[in-house]
C-alpha cells in the first residue's frame, strides 16, 4: 500500500510510520519463550555456586527480574538490608536508566522465605559495584554445559517466578494482579491500589514509598524451603 500511495504521489510517511509501529509491537512479544525453570532446580543449582553467583539466582527468581537486572545492581541500590526485609532500588541498572525514574515499579520490597539468607549474602559480598560479574551470555554457557540447567536460558528464571506467582494466584492466594506487573517490572495498566509516576514522584522516602507500593506482597510468597542454603560455607 505505501508502494501504491508513492506511485500516486500521495505522502506514504504515515503507513510507512504505522508499519514501524507494528513491528516494534511484534518484536517486542516474541513467539518463542524461556522455558520456565523449577523453583527446586534453580535451588539445587544455586546451592553449589559461589556467594555472588548463588545472591544473582536468589535474587533473579524472588524480584522475578531478568538476570541482567540483578547482575547490574550495586551494593547502594540496596535501600535496607534485613533478615525481615530487603529493599532494592533498580533505578540505576541498564533497564531503569531508560526509564520513568517515578514508575511504582522502581522499588521491590523481599519478603518471606530466604529473605534473612539473602541479607546475609548481601552483608557478606558489601561493597560491591555489580552484583556478579557472570553476564547472561556467560550464564547461558554455563547451563549450556550442565546437565541439571541444559535447556535453560538465564530468561528462564524470570519465567520461572512469574508461572509460580500465577500458579499461587490459580490456587486463591489472594496476589493482586498490578502488583504482578509491578513486580516484574512491567508497564502496568492501572486497576485498584495502582499509583501512577505523577504521584510516586511526590515521596521523598524511598523505604516509605517502597513499602507502600506493596511488591512484599507477592515477593513474600516466593522461594520456600526446608533446606539450609548455606551447607557448603561455614563461615558465610
Amino acid at each position: 500500500m505505501s508502494a501504491t500511495f508513492g506511485a500516486l504521489g500521495l505522502d506514504n510517511a504515515p503507513l510507512r510510520s504505522l508499519a514501524s509501529a507494528l513491528r516494534n509491537a511484534g518484536a517486542a512479544v516474541p513467539l518463542r519463550q524461556a522455558k520456565p525453570m523449577e523453583k527446586d532446580t534453580l535451588l539445587k543449582w544455586a546451592r553449589q555456586q559461589q556467594p555472588d553467583v548463588m545472591l544473582a539466582a536468589l535474587l533473579a527468581w524472588k524480584t522475578a527480574s531478568r538476570w541482567a537486572e540483578v547482575a547490574a545492581l550495586a551494593a547502594s541500590q540496596f535501600l535496607l538490608i534485613s533478615p525481615a526485609e530487603i529493599i532494592v532500588d533498580w533505578m540505576q541498572t541498564p533497564k531503569g536508566r531508560r526509564a520513568d525514574p517515578f514508575k511504582a515499579s522502581r522499588f521491590t520490597v523481599v519478603k518471606g522465605p530466604l529473605t534473612a539468607e539473602i541479607a546475609t549474602l548481601l552483608q557478606s559480598l558489601i561493597p560491591f559495584n555489580n552484583l556478579t560479574t557472570i553476564s547472561t551470555t556467560k550464564l547461558d554457557e554455563l547451563w549450556g554445559r550442565s546437565n541439571l540447567m541444559r535447556g535453560y536460558t538465564a530468561h528462564s528464571v524470570k519465567r520461572g517466578a512469574m508461572t509460580r506467582i500465577f500458579q499461587l494466584m490459580g490456587r486463591g492466594v489472594p496476589i493482586p494482579p498490578h502488583l504482578v506487573e509491578r513486580l516484574a517490572k512491567h508497564k502496568e495498566q492501572g486497576g485498584p491500589g495502582a499509583l501512577s509516576g505523577v504521584t510516586v514522584r511526590y515521596g521523598a522516602d524511598p523505604v516509605a514509598m517502597a513499602r507502600a507500593l506493596e511488591t512484599g506482597k507477592v515477593t513474600i510468597h516466593l522461594l520456600s524451603t526446608s533446606k539450609s542454603l548455606f551447607s557448603r560455607w561455614d563461615n558465610l
